[in-house]
């Protein structure tokens, strides 16, 4: 009886184990796609965690702006709400500073923070274009970044021009998207 009852706690333990497995293969496959190297994905990741801690450690923008940095190859994108103009230009003063930043671009909008109904739709549109990405033949999603922020579609990546016109078709064909911005970098 014992011995069925270890087994059950090892099998019951190993199920939740299946998930993180599938989650490190999918992250893994998509850093070994990306054609940034190891080094430089693991410098953007340390580069949004420093970019979100001088963020939050500013008390107005914290309280009253709702402020995302993406990275790629030093370069960020801000997307975002803020409630002024002077708070937008404090946040990208702020960003600009932070050690190996080498651009930012500034996608920051003036406005009152979106609220979860929002937040839930843009992460649909996400996921419907890079599901349509996945799905043409001739595009490869894992090297592309998809952002939406209230109805605008961001694309990121390390692409040809070919690529990039491809990317940007999807997702200006797919239901919800109000606008696409592009923020590649040309290979």
């Amino acid at each position: 009886m014992w011995r069925a009852i270890g087994i059950l706690l090892v099998v019951t333990q190993l199920a939740g184990c299946a998930g993180a497995i599938m989650a490190g293969a999918v992250g893994g496959a998509v850093m070994v796609n990306d054609r940034r190297s190891m080094s430089t994905q693991i410098d953007d990741h340390a580069l949004e965690v420093r970019i979100a801690s001088a963020l939050r450690g500013e008390e107005d923008l914290r309280a009253q702006a709702r402020i995302s940095a993406i990275s790629m190859n030093q370069q960020v994108l801000l997307v975002g709400q803020v409630p002024t103009p002077v708070l937008r230009d404090k946040a990208v003063r702020i960003v600009s500073q932070v050690e190996g930043v080498t651009v930012v671009h500034d996608q920051l909008r003036q406005g009152s923070p979106v609220g979860f109904t929002t937040k839930s739709n843009d992460t649909w549109i996400s996921t419907k274009v890079k599901s349509r990405m996945f799905s043409d033949g001739e595009l490869d999603a894992l090297r592309i970044k998809v952002i939406t922020e209230n109805g605008e579609v961001f694309l990121l990546g390390l692409v040809d021009r070919q690529e990039a016109d491809l990317a940007v078709d999807v997702a200006r064909t797919t239901a919800g998207v109000r606008k696409v911005v592009k923020v590649f970098e040309y290979q």
